[in-house]
């Protein structure tokens, strides 16, 4: 199984659990890591793939694609979007060689929030360049804290978009996204370090179901989705959010 992120946070969490159980592990990130790469550029991104697919016997199980950043740049952009849908269209030949392959991403509650709807929209049609002016721009305007939530609403589409193709299902390969509420990582622990940053992300991802969650709790959920017992789940954005999500859109979005 190949898990990119794998040095910190989720990404860390769900190599962890995967290897107490007996799995073999790849682990993708910038240090400490069977791969080290940098999804944040084309080059990197098709050097971790081929280095994982190399280091798999050219034969993929699962990918549990966790890399990410929540800067208010365009990092956001280049490696919650791009850097893992490249990094899974590099992968996918060695995953339609397995038996029972499997892939899922980690979107987040973030993809229901404001957002760079032209920065989506460049993600969609595969415009990195395009994409990463339009971020730049949204930065210079004052709203880079919009980017976060247009990658990982990006990465949510894509998943849908993507799951149903012959490429994916037609190769039997279930894709799916697991959506975090707020996660105590490294990446968020210095927010969540003072009262006021943990008013902020309260008020904005409330969690009445056990409050903000430990990394595991994610992992558990994208491990069950590469799991042999999903067999037609697919296409879906899981929320594991403590309730987050039925919080703040409610009952109308069915």
């Amino acid at each position: 199984m190949v898990v990119t992120g794998a040095a910190s946070g989720i990404g860390a969490a769900t190599a962890g659990l995967l290897r107490r159980r007996g799995d073999e592990v790849i682990g993708v990130d910038l240090h400490d890591a069977e791969v080290v790469a940098d999804l944040s550029t084309p080059e990197g991104r098709q050097a971790a793939a081929t280095a994982a697919l190399r280091a798999a016997g050219g034969v993929v199980d699962a990918v549990a694609a966790c890399a990410g950043t929540a800067a208010p740049t365009e990092a956001s952009i280049r490696v919650n979007y791009f850097g893992v849908v490249e990094f899974l269209d590099a992968l996918r030949p060695g995953l339609a060689r397995a038996a029972a392959p499997r892939a899922a991403v980690v979107s987040s509650i973030s993809a229901t929030q404001p957002h760079d709807a032209g920065v989506v929209a460049a993600c969609a049609g595969r415009d990195e360049e395009r994409a990463l002016e339009l971020a730049r721009k949204t930065v210079a305007d004052g709203h880079g804290q919009w980017l976060y939530a247009s990658s990982k609403l990006a990465l949510a589409r894509w998943v849908r978009r993507t799951c149903v193709t012959p490429e994916w299902a037609g190769a039997g390969i279930p894709l799916n996204a697991v959506a975090p509420g707020v996660v105590v990582t490294p990446m968020i622990e210095p927010l969540l370090a003072t009262a006021e940053g943990r008013e902020l992300m309260d008020r904005a991802v409330p969690m009445p179901l056990h409050g903000h969650a430990p990394p595991e709790a994610i992992a558990h959920a994208l491990i069950w989705l590469l799991g042999p017992e999903n067999t037609h789940l697919t296409g879906q954005v899981v929320f594991v959010d403590g309730g987050a999500d039925a919080t703040l859109r409610g009952e109308e979005i069915f």
